[in-house]
This record gives structure tokens, C-alpha cells and sequence, in this order.
């Protein structure tokens, strides 16, 4: 019975062994790495803008001292709505192009990572 893990390292070099196993693990551990990277500079970014934005409110709303200037902070929040709903928007599309990319870039890896595992594994069982 063949073990799917039980191969002869030997047939490989330092430089095959790297280019098949630790080079490609490596490349996408660091693509992950970038990839929640940036996700989570998106997210933290769009936390503190709602914080932002719901605090001003909170500030404008105790500065309501008489009919008119809480007439004045209901018209303003249709700006504030209008803008929320831009910027959750945008937040939204922000982060489906990083996944996309994100994507992208891992079937890329992928494939090189393919014919350089082929072409390594070629070239090992040509040498024996």
C-alpha cells in the first residue's frame, strides 16, 4: 500500500525542494497575509468614519436648544443618510475589488506554482 506523503526526498535537491514546497507556501502565506491586510485597514477605516459620523451627530443633536434648530438637525440627517448610504457603498465595492484581486492573484500563484512543480518534477525524474 502507497502512502500519498511517502515519497523518496532524496530525489530532490535543496533549490527542487524549495521551488516545489517552501517558495509557493510561502509567496501565498504572504498573499493572505496582504490580502487580511488590507481587509482590515478597509474595515477599520469604514468603523471609524461610522463612529465619526454618528458621534458629530450625537454632538449636534445636545447643541438643540429650541423648534428651529431641531428642525435645522432633521433636515440635516437627510444629508448625513444620503451620505452613510454613499460611503457603505462604496465600503461594499471596496472590498468585493479585494476579493477579487485577492482571487485573481491566487489562481495566478497557482498556476505558476503548477508548471514550476511540473517542470522541477521533470527535470528530478529525468536525473535518475
Amino acid at each position: 500500500m502507497m502512502n500519498a506523503f511517502n515519497f523518496d526526498t532524496k530525489q530532490f535537491d535543496t533549490k527542487q525542494f524549495e521551488s516545489i514546497f517552501f517558495g509557493p507556501a510561502r509567496a501565498y502565506a504572504s498573499l493572505s497575509v496582504d490580502y487580511a491586510e488590507k481587509l482590515a485597514h478597509a474595515q477599520l477605516d469604514a468603523t471609524k468614519a461610522y463612529t465619526d459620523t454618528g458621534l458629530a451627530q450625537l454632538r449636534t443633536l445636545m447643541n438643540v436648544k429650541d423648534a428651529e434648530g431641531l428642525k435645522s438637525y432633521m433636515e440635516g440627517q437627510q444629508k448625513v443618510a444620503k451620505d452613510l448610504a454613499e460611503r457603505l457603498k462604496g465600503d461594499a465595492e471596496k472590498v468585493v475589488a479585494l476579493q477579487q484581486d485577492f482571487v485573481q492573484q491566487s489562481q495566478k500563484l497557482t498556476e505558476e506554482n503548477v508548471k514550476q512543480a511540473q517542470a522541477t518534477a521533470t527535470k528530478a525524474t529525468a536525473q535518475q
